[in-house]
């Protein structure tokens, strides 16, 4: 049997206010065709779907046709929801979608699994939703974290698998042990390292597919995380997009090949001064890639963004990071005011609040001085 592990499409998310809703339908497509392609039998999709809790109609359009694609390519489809999604709303699209699609959002639906069977009998996949404790606590008293609450969904599919026998695939949308998280990316489930969840909670299972981590991961043999099939940060733009391809035999999980995905627009992030970012011609291969730019200068460039966009296009992101660091005296903005006797001294002690301690360069102050004295002038003669 072979099963293909992907996660985290988080239909509807934005790049840095721009849709990405056409660049994932593309990769989408590719991912069918590739099922189509490696003869899979069942696809995973490990939660958070959607972005939001509450989609655009077009969010589920793209659902749906995509659903619709992967089952007719004879596979069998099994989706359960993540922490993004709104399990109430992906459980209702379930009841309107055709068989072979299988969706798990209900916790009280952990140990009756979806059966797929290949010539060495049966293969057995619980879909395990994201489990909030403060609603999971109702059923299994005692719940305070995300590791509780996996380990007591852990512990009804053990039960329940050893009352059938065969192999077992669970589908869990958590944050492990041992994973390199994106910073800033996945939405953080857990609380001072308490709802990290342990592998060992894992135990008994042939293999384990998980979602929530953006990038793909093996933490082992039998457990890991595909990732999300696009980039949604400069941060991740290093880490690869695909799914594994994972081969079951008559022992369990035999092989698993990563099987890579098209990226629509590479990142790209470019650090140094301002005006050598614009000139340099090594950065003409980034005018069709999404542009991050650090630039170094020691003051802010006026109207960065819209300057940068006129050389890259696609820049979508831009920060002032100065090589050299300010170091305040100590005083706020109304002692500096205070503390001026003079309008120029007013200025300075103005810049020098909004430009991190750096106040009138030679140039500025002699422009101000000059402006100064002519009103001085002009309202002499008035």
């Amino acid at each position: 049997m072979r099963i293909l592990h992907t996660s985290d499409w988080h239909i509807g998310r934005t790049f840095h206010g721009h849709s990405t809703l056409d660049a994932l339908r593309g990769v989408l497509e590719t991912l069918t065709e590739q099922v189509r392609t490696h003869a899979v039998d069942v696809v995973i999709v490990a939660g958070d779907v959607f972005d939001s809790a509450t989609p655009a109609a077009a969010c589920y359009t793209l659902l749906s046709e995509t659903l619709r694609a992967l089952a007719d390519t004879g596979a069998q489809v099994i989706v359960t929801s993540g922490n993004h999604d709104s399990a109430a709303r992906l459980g209702f699209q379930a009841a309107l979608l055709r068989d072979g699609i299988h969706v798990r959002t209900d916790p009280a639906a952990i140990g009756e699994p979806i059966t797929v069977s290949d010539e060495h009998g049966p293969v057995h996949f619980y879909g395990i939703p994201y489990l909030e404790p403060a609603l999971v606590r109702a059923v299994w008293p005692g719940v305070r974290t995300q590791a509780d609450a996996l380990r007591r969904a852990m512990d009804v599919v053990r039960v329940d698998h050893a009352s059938r026998g065969g192999r077992t695939v669970a589908i869990a949308h958590c944050f492990a042990a041992g994973v390199e998280p994106t910073p800033h990316l996945e939405r953080d489930i857990q609380q001072g390292g308490l709802d990290v969840v342990p592998l060992s909670a894992f135990d008994g299972v042939d293999y384990v597919a998980l979602g929530h981590i953006h990038g793909r991961q093996k933490l082992a043999e039998h457990v890991r995380y595909a990732g999300a099939p696009l980039h949604y940060s400069f941060g991740e733009g290093h880490k690869p997009r695909g799914s594994w391809l994972i081969e079951m035999d008559a022992e369990g999980a035999s092989e698993a090949v990563w099987v890579e995905l098209p990226v629509p627009r590479r990142l790209v992030t470019l650090r140094g001064p301002f005006e050598e970012i614009l000139a340099a011609t090594s950065s003409d291969d980034a005018r069709d890639a999404w542009v991050s730019v650090e630039y170094t200068d020691d003051l802010p460039v006026r109207d960065p963004l819209r300057r940068l966009q006129q050389r890259f296009p696609y820049c979508a992101k831009v920060v002032h990071v100065p090589d050299v660091a300010r170091h305040s005296d100590g005083r706020g903005y109304t002692d500096r005011v205070r503390a001026a006797r003079s309008d120029l001294e007013l200025f300075d002690a103005f810049l020098s609040h909004v430009r991190d301690g750096e106040g009138l360069t030679e140039r500025e102050r002699e422009v101000l001085r000059d402006v100064l004295e002519e009103r001085v002038v002009v309202e002499a003669l008035a």
